[in-house]
Formats: structure tokens, C-alpha cells, sequence
């Protein structure tokens, strides 16, 4: 199935980032790269070549808002991934939808069709 939606996965937590492969891989999407690091994502989204991003709120310490700045300006559709409330969204991106954790597929497959269907 080539024609698979390509997904970006920005999380710190190995075990998460493996259960989103999974998903992904049970929901028929392919996996862009794993990205962990705030830097790292950044350098991702600017390289594109993916259909749309899972980008988790806070990595290392570190809020992901630089790597939804980059991912805004390349319309490429993104989801938030939030561990709670702490993570309150920057205006610009205040519109974006979020997902909390923890995810179900369920979750993440509507989530993902909705970004991906507009």
C-alpha cells in the first residue's frame, strides 16, 4: 500500500513512540520517523516528505511550539499530543487539535482522519 498516508511522530517516551508505531501500522499508515528531540523534530518538519505529524507537547522538558511554528508555515496538518492540562497551548497553534494521553487507537485514528481529511 504505497499510497499510505506518511506519519511524524514527535515523542520523547521510547514505549510511547513504539505503541504509536504500532498503531500507525495497524491503521495503514506509514511511519515518517520517530523524532525525540525538539531540534530534531524541527529538522523533520522543515525537510517535509510527510502527510502529517503527532507532535507531543512537552519533550525532555522542552515545549514542541518551534516544531508546530515550522509544521504551520509548511501546511503540513499536526495533532498535539498533551500529558495534561500543564500543557496550555500557544495562541497561534490554540485552534489545533490535541490528544490526550493515554492514547487509544481509537483516538489516534480519529484524530488523524480528521487532520487528514481537510
Amino acid at each position: 500500500m504505497s499510497d499510505a498516508k506518511s506519519i511524524l511522530i514527535v515523542e520523547d517516551e521510547a514505549m510511547i513512540g513504539m505503541m504509536l508505531e504500532d498503531y500507525l501500522d495497524a491503521l495503514g499508515y506509514r511511519l515518517h520517523a520517530v523524532a525525540s528531540t525538539v531540534d530534531e523534530a524541527c529538522a523533520h518538519a522543515r525537510e517535509g516528505g510527510f502527510d502529517a505529524a503527532l507532535v507531543d507537547c512537552n519533550l525532555q522538558g522542552e515545549k514542541s511550539w518551534p516544531v508546530a511554528d515550522i509544521l504551520a508555515k509548511s501546511d503540513i496538518p499536526f495533532i498535539f499530543a498533551t500529558g495534561g492540562m500543564a500543557d496550555d497551548l500557544p495562541p497561534d497553534h490554540a485552534d489545533r487539535p490535541t490528544l490526550a494521553k493515554p492514547f487509544t487507537i481509537g483516538a489516534v485514528e480519529r484524530a488523524l482522519g480528521r487532520v487528514l481529511s481537510e
